[in-house]
């Protein structure tokens, strides 16, 4: 699938810029502001707008105006505010994000009643993930309004080199618009269409680069020094006091200077960027003897694709194959891998039925329930998989019996493990002939790329490579995945560890008890320690972000857990935090305390050692170790030296464990 008006700024120390994770972290990653509590789970939140509440007010004369502004847009600041700041923004774009920390000097500077900044789309076509990123924005903002946007803006900003499918969809979580009715918002159309709005706009006012911004009209491109904002916005208030002291109502005075501003001075052409380079690189990726294929075998041009039967994307880019297919006949294979992602719940039961199909029924048949189950995407509950069983006469004992299988768990394993590998974590996900191809594109885009591969292989059939051997001619000088980075932190000589000590892989945990992500990858650890039961043992170390005011004191309270009660203690006091996580207060002094109590502990000598700081140099010690390494966000994991940054899922560590289980086999 695809994806606050806050008065004050946001500090970016530069220590806080070296605070930011790449995934699922703390550290960059803001966690939104306390906001009431936003009804998502109804349909009736899918119609704009949801509340009035959470809309700026109606000014007709502003939506009329040469750089229109109505409610439809998210908006910080007052709606007769003197001075409006309109910007064209893209999430995947570097020089947005840099010009982030200075839009909020801005609005501390000016406050809410003399500026408003009003955010429109323009996400760039060479930035796969922008335009996923605005229309799950778009999508955020129609289903709970400007506070959460400008919530999800951030931590799509802060976060902006995670920019993936399944981070937009925690992100939106996390500001209040929970999975399903953002997915069922995204289906009805309406995010697609305010982002083409804006992109349309963006192109009329000449908006053509990012960021660009028209100030009352006014074109400023690019993420330039606030110097030159104040200079274009006190230029402005100027001008707003000389039409409000001549009679001109405050409800007036954006469209009078905005189609002034732009009748004077037609917009300039903004920044120049050039287009990210096309990945160009030949990736080996395996076609195995299991995959469901349609075309033939001797075809010149092989089109794998990762794909996912809840992903709307991955259903519409169905009929472009379909015309591909026409277009190249024989000359063209596709290959199906599965690549189900978490946050679609009902994408790894359809995938699973349709293997159990594959396995028991043929290839014919699994692209028979392959078709059905796009068609039927909006209904992959048990009883319409039982349905569609039933309507292409099946037989449901023989499928469950395979479904249960481990050969099936196991085949959806490793292609999600492949798709990690070759970076194809979004969905659908192509590589033609090797050469890769991201998102729902239009048929152009896979035409070029076909027509590039059929002109190389038609070269290597003339020179006597049999068209059945093309493709695995091609895979013997292509490139496997790079290998996970590494970083080497020594283990520490006494620090808390569960798991077999003497098993080979050693998975060093460098977290914050008030990090909401390290909570949340949790689970996840957990469900490894059983699945790996003595190949993994997981060595804990404390790193208490600066900004969490709970965390280092939580970090010595669990330490003294543990000398007075050993590992084991330590590790229920762990969880214990954890869960005080939701509880208000629940990790302030007064929360330390109760769950030290509930332990068992003395109670004296625990609180005598966090107000002597007793631990003080051991959580010292883990803190320079991280700095040492360059480790600079939390949970990040170090699987004996490969790294893992952030709440990763269950497949990602799986696969980090299994090559660190191979290197101590070599």
């Amino acid at each position: 699938m695809l994806q606050s008006g806050v008065a004050g700024p946001r500090p970016r120390s530069s220590f806080l810029v070296l605070l930011v994770v790449l995934l699922f972290g703390c550290a960059g990653a803001k966690e939104p502001a306390a906001r009431a509590p936003v009804d998502t789970t109804s349909a009736e939140n899918t119609s704009l707008p949801v509340a009035v509440s959470v809309r700026s007010e109606a000014r007709p004369e502003q939506a009329q105006a040469k750089v229109p502004v109505t409610p439809e847009d998210p908006q910080w600041g007052s709606v007769d505010a003197p001075v409006t700041i309109v910007e064209f923004s893209d999430f995947q774009c570097p020089f947005c994000s840099r010009v982030v920390p200075t839009l909020e000097a801005l609005k501390a500077k000016y406050g809410p009643s003399q500026l408003r900044i009003v955010f429109k789309h323009n996400p760039l076509p060479f930035h796969e993930q922008a335009r996923p990123a605005a229309e799950a924005a778009a999508a955020v903002f129609a289903l709970a309004g400007n506070q959460a946007f400008f919530a999800f803006h951030d931590l799509v900003f802060d976060n902006q080199e995670s920019l993936s499918e399944s981070n937009l969809v925690t992100w939106a979580a996390s500001v209040g618009v929970q999975p399903e009715p953002l997915k069922a918002f995204l289906q009805t159309g309406r995010p697609a269409q305010k982002v083409d709005d804006d992109m349309a706009l963006a192109r009329r006012v000449g908006a053509n680069g990012t960021p660009g911004f028209r100030i009352n009209g006014a074109t400023l491109s690019g993420a330039q020094p606030l110097e030159a904002f104040v200079q274009a916005v006190d230029a402005q208030l100027a001008a707003a006091r000389v039409l409000t002291q001549t009679g001109t109502p405050p409800r007036l005075v954006y469209s009078t200077l905005t189609d002034r501003n732009v009748e004077l001075a037609p917009p300039a052409k903004d920044r120049d960027i050039e287009p990210a380079a096309p990945d160009t690189h030949v990736w080996n990726i395996p076609v195995l003897a299991d995959d469901p294929v349609r075309g033939s075998a001797d075809a010149l041009v092989t089109l794998v694709m990762f794909s996912d039967f809840q992903c709307p994307f991955c259903k519409r880019v169905e009929a472009t194959l379909d015309e591909l297919r026409k277009l190249y006949g024989k000359d063209l294979r596709i290959v199906w891998k599965d690549n189900p992602l978490p946050f679609h719940q009902r994408a790894l039961p359809a995938a699973t039925l349709a293997r159990a199909v594959l396995q028991t029924k043929g290839n014919d048949a699994f692209w028979k329930m392959h078709d059905a189950l796009f068609e039927n995407q909006a209904s992959l509950e048990d009883d319409d998989l039982e349905e569609l069983i039933k309507k292409q006469g099946l037989n449901k004992a023989a499928l469950d019996a395979a479904a249960k299988s481990p050969k099936i768990s196991a085949k959806l394993q490793a292609s999600q493990q492949l798709a990690d590998d070759f970076e194809a974590r979004g969905t659908p996900h192509f590589f033609i002939n090797g050469r890769r191809l991201s998102g729902a594109q239009p048929l152009d885009k896979f035409k070029a790329l076909i027509e590039e591969q059929l002109t190389k292989a038609k070269g290597l059939a003339e020179k006597g490579t049999p068209r059945a051997k093309l493709y695995a001619e091609l895979m013997k000088t292509a490139e496997d995945p790079p290998p996970p980075p590494t970083k080497h932190v020594d283990l520490p000589p006494n620090a808390p560890s569960r798991g077999d000590a003497k098993a080979p892989v050693v998975i060093q945990e460098f977290s914050d008890f008030q990090c909401p992500f390290c909570k949340r990858v949790e689970p996840t650890l957990a469900q490894l320690q059983t699945e790996l039961k003595g190949q993994i043992r997981i060595v804990w170390r404390h790193y208490p972000l600066p900004f969490h005011q709970y965390a280092r004191e939580a970090a010595e309270a669990a330490e003294e857990v543990r000398a007075q009660k050993g590992d084991a203690a330590f590790w229920q006091y762990h969880d214990w935090l954890y869960a005080a996580q939701a509880e208000p207060e629940g990790l302030s002094r007064v929360g330390l305390d109760a769950l030290a109590d509930k332990l068992g502990l003395d109670l004296s000598r625990f609180k005598a050692a966090l107000d002597g700081h007793v631990h003080a140099a051991k959580i010292d010690a883990d803190m320079a170790a991280a700095a040492h390494a360059e480790i600079d966000g939390t949970p990040t994991f170090l699987i004996d030296d490969y790294v893992v940054s952030g709440a990763q899922p269950v497949p990602v560590f799986r696969r980090i464990i299994a090559r660190a289980i191979a290197d101590h086999k070599k």
